[in-house]
């Protein structure tokens, strides 16, 4: 009995290591693709955008994505609302400092109380949304750092596809909701450099496979939310997602079903990780692994696929150090590698990714514990309060 478990074990993850090295290689064909589109001219369009931003407390480099955001080399009009639920809130002190240095830049400070769901950002969003003077509004993260040509590059997008009268072709659905992928600058700590490393290596080169696979995307990123009245209008608006926790995703996947396109801009933005400790960081992974699960539970399931290199691990251990297990192992760890370094540093251009690859094996074992731990539960730790997530909405749990 125990040689049949033993010999099932290595026939399981032997199977599930070649997959993974499957996986591996469509995602990075999805990158090329990917790389290929970038080199794509853009359209000139630049209407008036009204940039929303949610704020609760001081988020690391902060002040400095702010700043990032009133140096725009955009030909339009922007203006910049950040709202918070209380004048008494630590950022408010950061939104005067900003309009103290940027005193042409128009920046407004709004208070919004009104608590319109479990979710306290989609809340202020809301209420932002009602002081917005333009037809298009970009949500963005508190810590997003942009270049200065972000709103140029996401903006284009909504222009209207150019007609050729001598070639017939179906017309395209309109860009309703612009989103752009996204790199991690993590501070100090092992834990926020593996969340780092996760998304310039995991999490955006699933994301790309997704896009490759589905035709398109079908959700949003919480990096770039730009999305135009029209299509806002036609999902109802923000406040119905005031309960759901995956709020991004959400607004994407409302706004392909109203028969709007999402587009990914090559635009690249970065995010600042917190210098997590384990908890805090055990905290956030199993929020993002639930969120996805809910959202998403095929697609979930079916990221046993990519957990190539923790499988040929356990594969070689299954086996007894075999050769072939030995030979599976040194494959998937350079394919891992090659995938690693074309999304992580091509196609993102996370500088962090290079010094950090010898940490890819803890890194991918640390998820592939936190992808089964997603399947044991539906309570998340958001803001140091805990929710049951059920149908991608939040409940308070007492």
């Amino acid at each position: 009995m125990t040689h049949l478990l033993a010999q099932s074990a290595e026939i399981v993850t032997t199977v599930l290591t070649v997959a993974g090295m499957g996986y591996f290689v469509a995602a990075m064909v999805a990158a090329l693709a990917f790389l290929a589109a970038q080199r794509a001219p853009l359209s000139v369009f630049a209407p008036g955008v009204s940039i929303l931003k949610s704020l609760k407390g001081i988020d690391p480099g902060m002040i400095d994505a702010f700043r990032s955001h009133c140096r725009q080399t955009y030909a339009g009009e922007y203006e910049l609302l950040f709202g918070v639920s209380t004048l008494s809130d630590p950022a408010v002190s950061a939104v005067k400092q900003l309009k103290q240095e940027f005193p042409a830049r128009s920046i407004q400070l709004i208070e919004c109380p009104a608590r319109l769901g479990t979710n306290g950002k989609v809340s202020v969003l809301a209420q932002l949304a009602n002081h917005a003077r333009y037809s298009f509004l970009l949500i963005n993260d508190s810590d997003i750092t942009v270049s200065p040509r972000y709103l140029e590059r996401v903006m284009a997008h909504f222009a209207s596809p150019p007609s050729h009268p001598d070639i017939a072709a179906k017309p395209q659905a309109p860009v309703g909701l612009v989103t752009a992928p996204y790199r991690g600058r993590a501070h100090g700590t092992l834990p926020s450099r593996l969340e780092a490393l996760g998304i310039a290596t995991d999490f955006q080169a699933g994301m790309l496979l997704s896009r490759m696979i589905e035709g398109g995307l079908r959700y949003g990123l919480g990096s770039t939310l730009a999305i135009s009245r029209e299509a806002l209008d036609k999902i109802g608006g923000l406040a119905p997602l005031a309960d759901h926790l995956a709020d991004d995703y959400e607004m994407g996947a409302r706004v392909a079903q109203a028969g709007f396109r999402v587009a990914l801009s090559a635009e690249v933005v970065e995010t600042a990780i917190p210098a997590y400790g384990w908890s805090g960081f055990i905290d956030h992974q199993l929020r993002w692994a639930r969120t996805v699960r809910d959202a998403r539970p095929w697609g979930y399931a079916g990221l046993v696929f990519t957990h190539g290199l923790g499988w040929a691990l356990l594969n070689v251990l299954a086996s007894g150090l075999s050769p072939l297990s030995l030979w599976l192992l040194g494959l998937s760890f350079l394919l891992r590698l090659a995938l690693a370094i074309m999304v992580g540093a091509q196609v993102l251009g996370d500088r962090q990714v290079l010094p950090s690859l010898w940490l890819l094996p803890l890194r991918d074992l640390v998820a592939m514990g936190v992808w089964v731990a997603g399947f044991a539960g539906n309570t998340i730790v958001w803001r140091g309060e805990q929710f049951e997530l059920k149908g991608g909405r939040l409940k308070s749990v007492d």
